[in-house]
């Protein structure tokens, strides 16, 4: 039984494109439209990273420990939390509006197609505050919706199978099992001697002692 399954390169997942995404859009905007000294620039750079860095850790933690692994998640989606609270704020208190719903599902959509951190990194210059804010909410609800999924499915998995020490003594239960080789005992090797105490050509033993290969195992 394989209780330590290898996991996928946390970099195919979907999730982790669009937070490395959200990242890269934030570390523009921060720096672009806050103002120096502001420490809005470094909460809201270190919430984007915070979200995309336990998502890794929490991929790779998912080897040796479920725990860990939704707790990582979960420290994620906070992290995200608080960025889409920082975008909300940044909107609201300077009066700035927000996207209409059809605006919502439009962008929605083609979000949802395009997860290449490079292709924001090239439109954020042309794209002024309130439309990179806007963008930023879309794909972090994305993102949220993303994260829940991936805590179900680990959820559920530790209900189904248990922690890593579960799946080890299952593992180790199963393997007690199975059934023994037979090993040389000494009526049989009385019986399959010569006159000299030796094993002839059908003997267990070679002239070093071990079985060998017509042997009884």
């Amino acid at each position: 039984m394989d209780f330590l399954k290898p996991k996928g390169d946390y970099r195919n997942l979907i999730v982790y494109k669009k937070a490395e995404c959200i990242y890269d859009i934030t570390y523009y905007f921060a720096n672009r439209y806050l103002g120096k000294g502001d420490r809005t620039v470094d909460q809201m750079v270190q919430a984007a990273r915070s979200g995309k860095q336990n998502i890794i850790e929490g991929s790779a933690a998912s080897t040796t420990s479920r725990e860990t692994e939704i707790k990582l998640f979960n420290v994620a989606k906070a992290s995200f939390d608080e960025l889409l609270s920082d975008y909300g704020d940044y909107l609201r208190v300077r009066g700035l509006p927000e996207w209409s719903d059809d605006k919502v599902r439009e962008v929605r959509a083609f979000c949802r197609q395009n997860n290449d951190s490079a292709f924001y990194r090239s439109i954020a210059p042309m794209r002024d505050a309130t439309t990179l804010a806007n963008l930023c909410i879309t794909m972090i609800h994305q993102e949220m919706y993303l994260l829940l999924r991936l805590l179900e499915r680990a959820k559920r998995d530790f209900l189904q199978n248990g922690g890593i020490r579960e799946e080890m003594s299952r593992a180790r239960r199963e393997f007690r099992s199975q059934p023994t080789p037979r090993s040389c005992d000494s009526s049989e090797r009385s019986e399959s001697s010569g006159n000299n105490g030796s094993y002839g050509s059908y003997g267990s033993y070679g002239n070093n002692g071990n079985c060998g290969s017509s042997g009884i195992r």
